[in-house]
């Protein structure tokens, strides 16, 4: 308590951080914490080691607790860095998994949401680096094909969600071809034969996967594939309304829907008109959106994106539980979730 007559209390400045120390020197955070650690096996030069202890020695920083364990190897933390999953209303079963499965082998995820901010993104490695985490899990929040961010060069990491062409970098990746082939069986289960493929108009694995899926299970079914009864439409509720009347002059009994929001369209267009699901047209979905499958009327049979698994299982590849050669992807199963959308398309 300040009493009448003195100063103001002194302050105790803040502890030097090595953000601090790097902006000194002009390097990478993680340059110096291989000079603060004492890392020899790393390439730098002796100017570069000299110039980083100048600066150390200048702003009189010291080492944490948590710094000198992590010197003996003794970090426990898994490092997840992610585009959106985080920000994203189903994708952040990426994390919950990758968190569980951490926790359940004496881990903790540290997780940074970069809304994909290259700089962001870059600084998150770096301090997760810093810091020795295990090993780093780099998630986007829908499944694409990516360059593998300079940051994580010669970092332990496996991707999740997304995948890397041409690197030796492991991955982990929904089975979209399986998942379309699920899907349209049930409806060639229930006597339909005419049926159509909302499919994205969004380049992406999905859209190539879903379609070689549904493709599989007709032939696999005896039934011939019609090009006319694929019909691209934009991947949200706007598109799925606006394909009906394409669906309507094919004369189709069933649609097997890219994603939910694309059969939440669709049912706005066949309630509109007044005709019934699935007596009129049944349908499926995909992605398994609680919010919007569980509570359309009739709840809507879908194909669920395995994004819990897929967090659990980068996890489980990166600490060497799962064996995943490098190079390689592994595909996740999408399983079915049957709900009443879903009837026979046979006459009686």
């Amino acid at each position: 308590m300040q009493t009448k007559g003195s100063g103001p209390e002194p302050t105790t400045p803040a502890p030097v951080t090595l953000h601090d120390v790097a902006r000194a020197a002009g390097v990478s955070v993680a340059t110096v914490s291989y000079v603060a650690n004492g890392r020899t096996n790393v390439r730098l030069s002796d100017a570069t080691r000299l110039r980083v202890q100048q600066a150390l020695d200048d702003l009189g920083y010291r080492p944490n607790a948590l710094a000198k364990n992590l010197v003996k190897g003794t970090s426990k933390f898994v490092g997840l860095v992610t585009d959106g999953v985080a920000t994203t209303p189903f994708a952040g079963q990426i994390i919950h998994g990758a968190q569980d499965e951490a926790w359940r082998h004496g881990f903790v995820l540290l997780v940074a949401n970069t809304d994909a901010d290259p700089q962001v993104e870059h600084e998150a490695i770096e301090m997760m680096r810093e810091h020795q985490v295990r090993g780093i899990l780099y998630s986007t929040w829908y499944h694409r094909e990516i360059t593998v961010p300079p940051a994580l060069d010669s970092a332990e990491m496996v991707l999740v969600n997304c995948y890397a062409p041409g690197s030796d970098a492991r991955a982990v990746v929904p089975d979209e071809r399986q998942g379309g082939r699920v899907a349209t069986e049930q409806l060639l289960e229930q006597g339909h034969r005419r049926i159509a493929f909302l499919n994205t108009t969004w380049e992406s694995p999905a859209r190539t996967g879903r379609l070689a899926g549904y493709r599989d299970a007709l032939a696999a079914a005896g039934v011939g594939f019609d090009p006319a009864l694929v019909i691209d439409a934009e991947p949200n509720q706007e598109g799925g309304y606006a394909a009906y009347e394409e669906l309507r002059r094919l004369d189709v009994t069933a649609a097997f829907c890219h994603n939910d929001r694309v059969a939440m369209g669709l049912y706005d267009a066949l309630r509109v008109r007044g005709l019934k699901i699935p007596t009129d047209l049944a349908i499926v979905g995909f992605d398994n959106q609680e919010v919007i499958a569980a509570h359309l009327r009739p709840p809507l049979t879908t194909v669920q994106l395995p994004h819990y698994e897929l967090g659990a299982a980068g996890v489980r590849i990166l600490l060497g539980i799962d064996p995943v050669p490098t190079g390689s992807v592994s595909k996740l199963a999408c399983p079915l979730v049957p709900r009443e959308s879903v009837a026979s398309g046979l006459a009686d």
